[in-house]
Formats: structure tokens, sequence, C-alpha cells
């Protein structure tokens, strides 16, 4: 038979210091110096060796101002999706060949993973030359729309 164990902190009613010694002790912050970063200054001695090891202060590295991340879609990707995004509307299908503008889907590159098994005439800003040569393969085309790209693509 097990019996119910009263709590600790019911059994310490009544005494000032619930088993923590002295009343100051255990109060709150103040005990072990402060929260966070506190006393890491002129007389935080104590804190300063370990703030010595991490880079926690000042600026590091640099970013270049004005770089964007591109979005970008693999061809397995974007042909899982075809039936999908023709229900939507947002792709259209001329003759049995699929006519997708991806800056409107909101990429803005067209990378080479996977195999094309239906045909598409794909807009895009960029494309990787493997994604280009395996569309042209299975009948499609690859229409770059950036000023000064590479090369245009076609039948």
């Amino acid at each position: 038979m097990t019996i119910n164990k009263r709590k600790k902190n019911t059994r310490q009613r009544g005494k000032t210091t619930h088993g923590w010694g002295a009343r100051k002790k255990h109060r709150g912050s103040g005990n072990r110096g402060g929260k966070g970063n506190a006393g890491s200054s002129k007389r935080g001695d104590a804190k300063k060796p370990s703030f010595w090891k991490t880079r926690r202060f000042g600026k590091h590295g640099f970013k270049i101002p004005g770089k964007r991340q591109s979005k970008a879609i693999n061809i397995a990707s974007l042909e899982v999706r075809l039936n999908a995004l023709q229900e939507e509307g947002a792709i259209t299908q001329k003759d049995g060949t699929f006519v997708i503008d991806l800056g409107k889907l909101g990429y803005d590159k067209l990378l080479g993973t996977g195999i094309p098994k239906s045909r598409m005439m794909i807009t895009v800003s960029s494309a990787s030359v493997s994604a280009a040569e395996k569309v042209k393969s299975a009948g499609g085309s690859v229409t770059l729309t950036r000023v000064g790209s590479e090369e245009q693509t076609g039948q």
C-alpha cells in the first residue's frame, strides 16, 4: 500500500526560511549576481573569463547591402505540382504543353534536379544549364527574362 507523502512546501509552513538558511538567501537574482549579462562590467570579475571565451560583443562579419536570396524551384517539384497549379489557374496548357511563368508563381530560378516527363514552356529570370537542357530534351523550352542573361534556350 502506497503512502501519500506530504509536500515539502506544506511541511515548512511557519518556518521563515523554508530550508534555505538565513532570511536573505534564495530571494532572487541578487544572490547569484544578477540575471543575464549583469555583473559583467567594471567590478564583475566573476563573469569576465566566460565573456572572453565567446564573441558576445561587437560586430562580426559583414553583409552585402542590397543582396537578396533567389527563390528557386526544381524540375521535380514543378512536375509534381503541375496538375494542382493548372487547377488553380496559375498555369495553362496548350497542345499538350504546359505554359509556365515562374515569375508569377514567385520563383526566379529553375534548377535541374529531377526528370521532366511532360512538355513545358517555362519563362523564368534565370535557370541552370542542366535544367534548360533537360526541359529541352523533353520537348519543351526555357525562356530567360533577365536582361543580360547567359542564353535563351528554345525548341
